[in-house]
């Protein structure tokens, strides 16, 4: 059993897409059950520290980009989210959008964890789907019923990795494919106005 501060369902989900966003989109090797919910347990056990804190917002921040560094293949993820576009990019627009991109996911999402004021989730146990795994939890939220929460855990990076999670069928990774993929087409194309705004964003 995983105790979390929590908030409202829409926050949940929000700050969920931060452990989205920023985890690894590839396939497990040898990877077992047990691993997979261990790194679940781990992910929320090291948020909840951060939250718990104390400290100044931007404190928390950090502690959160160094958390998401930890789990996440950052560079991967962000372009992912970025789509077609990352295949004509050069390395340094590659560069300077993947740094954007961590740093817009901390902002975004940081911010929101710190809402959580109290509740909990159950990590229920994992079952193998194709070349991952996905670990099956419910979450009890203050105010609100409780739903289920699964966490897509692969280790083809070389460790074990969250790379998406699906919250009541609703699926983050493509959720934030789309929204960067709509901040992209609103600057016609264009990566450099795309990172150049990020960096304000979230």
């Amino acid at each position: 059993m995983v105790k979390n501060n929590v908030f409202t369902r829409r926050t949940f989900i929000a700050g969920a897409a931060a452990l989205l966003a920023t985890f690894n989109t590839r396939a497990a090797s040898a990877l077992t059950g047990s691993e997979a919910e261990s790194l679940v347990v781990q992910a929320v056990n090291d948020i909840n520290r951060i939250i718990a804190s104390g400290k100044s917002e931007n404190a928390m921040l950090r502690d959160f980009e160094r958390v998401f560094a930890s789990y996440a293949d950052v560079p991967t993820v962000a372009l992912s989210a970025l789509g077609p576009a990352g295949r004509s990019a050069s390395n340094g627009e590659k560069r300077a959008y993947i740094g954007a991109f961590q740093d817009y996911f901390t902002r975004k999402y940081g911010r929101r964890f710190r809402e959580f004021v109290g509740g909990e989730i159950t990590v229920n146990g994992s079952r193998k789907t194709k070349s991952f795994y996905e670990v099956n939890s419910i979450a009890r939220l203050r105010g609100s019923s409780p739903f289920r929460v699964v966490w897509l855990v692969s280790d083809r990076s070389g460790k074990p990795q969250i790379f998406n999670i699906i919250i009541e069928g609703v699926n983050t990774l493509t959720s934030e494919r789309v929204e960067i993929g709509a901040m992209l087409d609103r600057r016609g194309g264009d990566i450099g106005r795309l990172t150049a705004d990020l960096k304000n964003a979230g």
